[in-house]
């Protein structure tokens, strides 16, 4: 057997752990059609939480009951990128135009600039609808992914919102399935006409069980033949926190290890790769997160990590020696970055796991 283990951002993994029957609704939804409840979901959750994959799972449902699934990321230009998108699927269902000229392709974005005949050029909402029409006689119709639309365009998202409020007002086969940071989806459904998401199924999505991180580890690598003792196993599971990100990490690192050992894991072994997997981790998730965050905020979060659960924001003005306003400033930035979270009144806690250890950590000479 080869290495089932896919840590990479949005990789399908070999099982998702802990999120039966979160697309229950969804996949209701693609049978009823138009204006279904499900068909407008929001995943929310911290980052390696596994939005994407949810995102991921909710794209292949759609295609398995035929629907046409249009998947982006909200950087800056994505509705014209699923507009392009939208024309090319036009294009395909229909008999599409004469003439069609590339003249420009642009790799930062993935999206293609054309030239098209002046009756062509219509506008987003129209193309939309004529889409939507050619699908809807087929008995199918279209789900629009967006992830990290906590960093979109406010301007954009609420465009994209207005659209496709008025397409489900006009009774067409419509889904639309988000993703991202828990504080900035919050404000974002707050504001103007993007309150019209409010009514999509939110579901926020919380780390597995390590009782079902150990059975699936134990299945996984039972399947293979390697010799993982039970207490091993539960040491592993501990180890990732049920937070998918790791759970893959861990997983990952601990076949690697099997490998290299004819198929047995000892204690030398496990204790390697749970090292291994929480400096990649370190690397790709925490560093990330951390790269764009001020001073201020990082005085804020080593006053959290000498902590050894949940902070009192009161503990934390006095460790930083700031004042209460300036506490609650640092407090919001953070929360919108999605590095801490509420855990209670006048308490927070870490949002990504691991990311106490990566602040505690002091290297030995």
């Amino acid at each position: 057997m080869e290495n089932p283990f896919r840590p990479s951002a949005g990789a399908t993994p070999p099982e998702i752990i802990g999120r039966a029957g979160l697309l229950d609704e969804f996949a209701y939804g693609l049978r009823l059609g138009s204006g279904a409840p499900g068909l407008l979901t929001i995943f929310t959750g911290a980052r390696g939480i596994g939005k994407t994959v949810m995102l991921g799972a909710a794209h292949d449902l759609a295609r398995e009951n035929g629907w046409a699934v249009i998947s982006e990321t909200a950087t800056g230009g994505f509705m014209g990128r699923i507009g392009e998108s939208m024309r090319q699927l036009a294009e395909e269902l229909g008999n599409g135009p004469q003439g069609r000229k590339i003249i420009g392709v642009s790799a930062a974005g993935f999206s293609l600039t054309t030239e098209l005949p002046p009756e062509r050029q219509v506008a987003w909402r129209n193309l939309a609808e004529e889409v939507l029409r050619l699908l809807q006689s087929r008995g199918t119709g279209l789900v629009i992914t967006v992830d990290e639309i906590h960093a979109a365009d406010r301007a954009e998202l609420a465009q994209l919102a207005a659209s496709v409020q008025h397409l489900i007002q006009d009774r067409l086969p419509i889904g639309l399935v988000f993703a991202g940071l828990p504080a900035a989806v919050s404000d974002l459904l707050n504001e103007g006409v993007v309150t019209f998401l409010r009514r999509a199924d939110k579901i926020d999505l919380h780390a597995a069980t390590v009782r079902d991180v150990e059975a699936s580890f134990t299945d996984t690598f039972a399947a293979a033949a390697f010799n993982l003792s039970p207490a091993l196993v539960r040491q592993a599971s501990e180890a990732t926190g049920g937070y998918p990100f790791l759970i893959q990490l861990v997983g990952y690192f601990l076949w690697w290890e099997a490998e290299k050992n004819e198929g047995t894991l000892d204690e030398d072994a496990v204790g390697r790769a749970i090292d291994a997997a929480h400096r990649r981790n370190a690397r790709t998730v925490i560093e990330a997160a951390l790269s764009t965050t001020s001073p201020k905020d990082m005085d804020f979060l080593h006053a959290m990590a000498t902590d050894t659960g949940p902070s009192s924001t009161g503990d934390i003005g006095q460790r930083m020696g700031a004042k209460t306003n300036l506490v609650a400033n640092y407090r919001t930035r953070l929360l919108a970055a999605g590095l801490i979270e509420s855990a209670g009144y006048g308490k927070v806690d870490f949002a990504i796991p691991g990311l106490r250890r990566h602040l505690s950590y002091k290297p030995t000479d």
